[in-house]
């Protein structure tokens, strides 16, 4: 068997390299050793091994039972036979017969060089899947090893990792041994070892890239409250400050940008907007269509969040965005449908409201231009509307009296009433001509039947 020289000190260096245990390393050769005896020898046998903690010394026996008549040779021993391992040996006892360890001296210690080379591998593997899995959510720096069809594998150390085609970032390129930051996306048992997920298209790669370059956010002194962003192109960061003395932006951007620009390197020119979060949505939503400079957001709805935003005829494309991506971001950033317009844009939507309004009013029998306009400023441009008012409604305009406003208001009904019987007048189809009617029936057939 192995000397006390050659393995105790092996197991030693293992314990303090690797963290296993000698103990448990010897339980396993002792296993390993019953069954390579077993092997060996041929027979099914009940047989013990020990290994002496201290002098690495191997001990083996053969258990067999004290029985009157033998029917099992490897199993069941007479009690003559036995009072010679045992003189005190009685029916039904085990007995404990050595054997001689010399005669597998070779398969012992070939046996415990392959416990040893897997536990080792056991307990590594089982070591980089708790390390990794508490890095999940994390950046790990590593190294591009090779590429596997258009999946990059990734050199993290101890380990490597698989930056697939979902995860990766489409303008991006790596050459082989190229340094790159990657977020640990998910971390699985293999049979091989740790199966690890690696991302750099995730919106926590720009929120831990953060955390790394400022200070004040990794101490939680600035939050990043959301991260939206198109891998590549660019990403909007709405960030709130803990403390009323540190503004957030200018901690994240830096002096001259000194902050901002690694990540901006780090993620092969991504461009970066932060914002300023706020509680209130109309600040918000100004503020996520940064560059751009809004004039007024106007709430429409705040139950389905619909916003209207208005910005100057110049900034109109840029609030917008190529291809809507900065509208598009920033709707995703505060979670609101947002509709952006120009100030002429606006002009004209007012302008043909008014023109609708004056239109419809015109038909409202004593109502001259004045009253008409000082209604449609008023917040009362349809006749719809003019039905259900009341006389109190209409006297807090200027120059509507109470006599005025009954006016209107039956002029009103008159006209709704009158539009709504007229209306299925309307829809009854007048009879068709002739020429219409041929003109129209080869295109019901050829709807009816297929080609």
């Amino acid at each position: 068997m192995v000397e006390k020289s050659e393995l105790l000190p092996v197991l030693e260096q293992i314990e303090r390299d690797k963290g296993i245990k000698k103990d448990d390393i010897l339980k396993m050769i002792e296993q390993a050793l019953v069954s390579a005896y077993k092997k060996h020898s041929g027979k099914m046998v009940n047989l013990e091994a020990r290994i002496n903690p201290d002098t690495a010394e191997v001990q083996a026996f053969l258990i067999k039972k004290v029985m009157e008549t033998v029917t099992n040779d490897n199993l069941e021993i007479t009690l003559d036979q036995a009072k010679k391992y045992k003189a005190d040996a009685v029916m039904d006892e085990d007995i404990h017969i050595p054997v001689i360890t010399e005669d597998f001296s070779r398969i012992a210690a070939q046996t415990a060089k392959q416990v040893i080379i897997q536990k080792i591998r056991e307990t590594e593997r089982q070591t980089i899947l708790e390390e990794y899995h508490a890095k999940e959510g994390t950046l790990v720096g590593g190294t591009a090893h090779r590429f596997v069809e258009h999946n990059i594998i990734i050199d993290l150390g101890k380990t490597e990792g698989i930056l697939p085609v979902r995860e990766q970032v489409r303008r991006e390129r790596f050459a082989i041994g190229e340094r790159v930051k990657v977020l640990v996306l998910k971390v699985e048992k293999g049979t091989r070892g740790p199966k690890i997920l690696l991302s750099r298209s995730h919106p926590l790669v720009v929120q831990r890239l953060f955390e790394q370059e400022v200070p004040e956010v990794y101490e939680k002194m600035v939050e990043v409250i959301e991260v939206v962003r198109e891998p590549g192109f660019r990403a909007k960061v709405a960030v709130k400050s803990n403390n009323p003395k540190i503004d957030p932006v200018g901690a994240c951007v830096g002096v001259k940008g000194s902050r901002v620009r690694p990540i901006i390197d780090e993620l092969r020119g991504e461009r970066i907007d932060l914002i300023a979060w706020s509680s209130d949505p109309a600040k918000y939503i100004a503020a996520s269509l940064s560059p751009a400079k809004v004039i007024s957001v106007n709430i429409v709805n705040e139950a389905e969040k619909q916003a209207e935003i208005v910005v100057s005829d110049d900034m109109l494309s840029l609030a917008i965005g190529k291809s809507g991506q900065n509208a598009r971001l920033a709707a995703r950033l505060t979670g609101w449908h947002i509709d952006i317009k120009s100030e002429s844009q606006r002009k004209e939507a007012a302008q043909e409201r008014v023109a609708h309004s004056t239109e419809e009013l015109n038909k409202l029998e004593g109502v001259g231009p004045k009253t008409i306009d000082i209604l449609i400023k008023g917040g009362w441009g349809s006749i719809e509307k003019l039905t259900h008012a009341k006389p109190d409604d209409l006297t807090v305009l200027r120059s509507v009296g109470e006599k005025t406003a009954i006016k209107i208001i039956e002029a009103a009904k008159e006209v709704f009433a009158q539009a709504k019987t007229e209306k299925p007048e309307a829809v009854e189809a007048a009879p068709e001509t002739p020429a219409e009617a041929e003109t129209e029936a080869p295109l019901a057939s050829e709807e009816i039947k297929p080609e």
